[in-house]
């Protein structure tokens, strides 16, 4: 479990096909506090590193994973927004993250607001997965590349966000651009209210 807090942004240095695997090698500041089996966000997807050398990890995706995720977009040089798991006795700063992606989005606007940004997403609606929660809300929350953020402006089928300095230069969102694809986790919270009302 996550909370969307990112802690910094990893180098992708090898991208590996096998099969119907990705093996991803990554880059990043506290390479040498992690351990084979450990859980990381990538971009908001929960990946297991599965191999460590001095300063590399490699984490592995399927199939499943590549479908629902920008994962399999991803190329040598990339900037993945990272977090490793929650600590259950700290504080949560985000929100509940379970690092399952939902599906993909496109940005569609990015438009300055004088020292902000704000980000408009496009995804696709589909109105029966809309009833099981898989919507945003005004002021609800979302998770965009494994960023805990509040929504603003929702429509059917797009959302915006406002992006403060800070995030914008510690995360990925810095190399997000018009057509740039993101992943999307849907709250947590409104999918299971959602699924309560379903048998009210």
């Amino acid at each position: 479990m996550f909370s969307g807090i990112v802690e910094e942004y990893a180098e992708v240095v090898s991208v590996v096909k096998d099969r119907e695997n990705l093996h991803l090698t990554m880059k990043c500041s506290f390479v040498n506090e992690l351990k084979i089996d450990q859980s990381i966000s990538h971009n908001g997807v929960c990946l297991t590193v599965v191999s460590m050398t001095e300063d590399t990890y490699t984490v592995t995706a399927m199939k499943e994973t590549i479908d629902r995720s920008n994962i399999g977009l991803l190329k040598v040089g990339d900037k993945v927004n990272v977090e490793r798991s929650m600590m259950m006795n700290g504080r949560l700063d985000g929100h509940i993250v379970q690092g399952h992606v939902d599906q993909t989005a496109v940005c569609t606007e990015v438009k300055d607001a004088d020292g902000s940004w704000y980000y408009t997403f496009k995804y696709r609606m589909d109105p029966e997965m809309a009833k099981r929660g898989y919507v945003t809300v005004d002021k609800g929350s979302v998770t965009v590349n494994g960023v805990s953020l509040t929504v603003c402006n929702p429509t059917d089928d797009t959302f915006q966000v406002a992006i403060i300095p800070y995030t914008y230069e510690h995360t990925n969102f810095h190399a997000i651009q018009v057509g740039s694809v993101i992943n999307v986790e849907f709250d947590i919270i409104g999918k299971y209210i959602s699924r309560m009302i379903q048998f009210n």
